[in-house]
């Protein structure tokens, strides 16, 4: 474990110096929560019996998930790009603690911005219900979503030939998977055929277990339902990410 420990830490370094990357996140919360989010309050006061912002926030936090893994893919393509990945390779550590060490770092850094957009969301008014068993639960569900949706981005990196492709591939999972989802309108007033679509999506569980643990909401869908599909997502992601790994490194 202490291989994966020391390229975690060596990413979070980087991460953590990088004022860049770090203003780049913050702003993103700022305009999806405050542009967005009040902008969109002013426009739908309340739904299912909630304000709005307090709707929204779970799928703003998905969003945020989902940038944090695009970004911790970016690290990993840029690293075997320019050959870093083959002095990881060439290291007496045991190979699996290559692809554990970017996945857990990038899973770090989505979670560090969800809470940054938490905290600006409750700024703006969030409202959350006072269940700190909910909260962690829901911290919980955060980090088994980061992580599978951080071995779909390094899945992605591992067989990419250029960050202009790296990119092109990931928009096929980024916004379609919010947009396709519960995070913006309800479940119950969307089309049948578009139900379907939003019920295969593990996105649309991931922000109704947050709503009903985090924000008091009563569950669209079985809460055990949700735990479980989050979960499985996470080690669907991690076995697809090890898949494309090892290919990687047989090729």
């Amino acid at each position: 474990m202490y291989p994966t420990y020391v390229i975690w830490n060596k990413h979070m370094v980087k991460f953590l110096r990088n004022r860049e990357e770090l203003l780049g996140l913050a702003l993103q919360s700022v305009l999806w929560v405050v542009l967005f989010g009040v902008g969109m309050r002013g426009l739908i006061s309340e739904i299912e019996g909630r304000d709005y912002m307090s709707y929204i926030l779970p799928g703003i936090l998905a969003l945020s998930v989902l940038g944090g893994a695009v970004g911790g893919g970016m690290v990993m393509l840029d690293e075997r790009l320019r050959g870093i990945l083959k002095e990881y390779l060439a290291a007496p550590i045991p190979r699996l603690s290559i692809l554990l060490g970017s996945a857990t770092s990038t899973a770090t850094k989505a979670l560090f911005q969800a809470v940054l957009m938490l905290l600006v969301g409750i700024l703006m008014g969030a409202r959350l219900a006072f269940n700190p068993a909910g909260w962690l639960v829901s911290l919980i569900l955060l980090g088994l979503f980061a992580l599978g949706f951080s071995g779909i981005a390094l899945a992605v990196a591992a067989v990419s030939r250029s960050i202009a492709g790296y990119h092109g591939m990931i928009f096929l999972f980024n916004l379609p998977l919010l947009f396709a989802s519960n995070a913006l309108y309800p479940l119950a007033v969307l089309p049948g055929w578009m139900q379907a679509i939003v019920l295969l999506n593990p996105t649309t569980y991931l922000i109704d277990a947050i709503r009903t643990l985090a924000f008091g909401t009563t569950a669209t869908l079985p809460l055990a339902l949700s735990i479980a599909v989050v979960t499985l997502f996470a080690l669907l992601g991690t076995w697809l990410a090890l898949s494309m790994f090892q290919r990687t490194i047989r090729g």
